[in-house]
């Protein structure tokens, strides 16, 4: 084998209603979508890391057995997104856990996607 893959080139999901979708990700999470396309270019900084992980099927991890895939985002203060998330009445797992890789917290968008924050050691 000589090719190959060198990271993640991007995380793609469906959504009944993916304008409102993109907005609340706007509104709640700061992910402002790109004018041309309900979706956002991240460019990568010194030390951004991107993790690729396979979960059993039975996992809890995502939530319900029907979500297929979690989408981690990295924060710079976990404590300060989860409040932000919890003031605006998004439903926002209670635990927070601590690892060597640094702390994670959880949350669910509009259409009923479990979400990740891991905010870097």
């Amino acid at each position: 084998m000589n090719e190959r893959v060198l990271g993640i080139g991007g995380v793609f999901f469906r959504s009944e209603q993916p304008d409102e979708l993109a907005r609340w990700y706007g509104e709640h999470l700061g992910v402002d979508p790109d004018p041309d396309f309900t979706g956002k270019t991240f460019t990568a900084q010194d030390g951004d890391q991107t993790v690729w992980a396979l979960f059993p099927a039975d996992t809890t991890y995502f939530g319900t057995g029907e979500q297929q895939l979690m989408v981690n985002y990295r924060v710079r203060d976990l404590d300060a997104m989860l409040a932000q998330l919890e003031a605006a009445g998004v439903t926002v797992d209670p635990r927070v856990e601590d690892s060597m890789f640094g702390r994670f917290g959880w949350a669910t968008d509009p259409d009923g996607n479990r979400f990740e924050l891991w905010e870097p050691r």
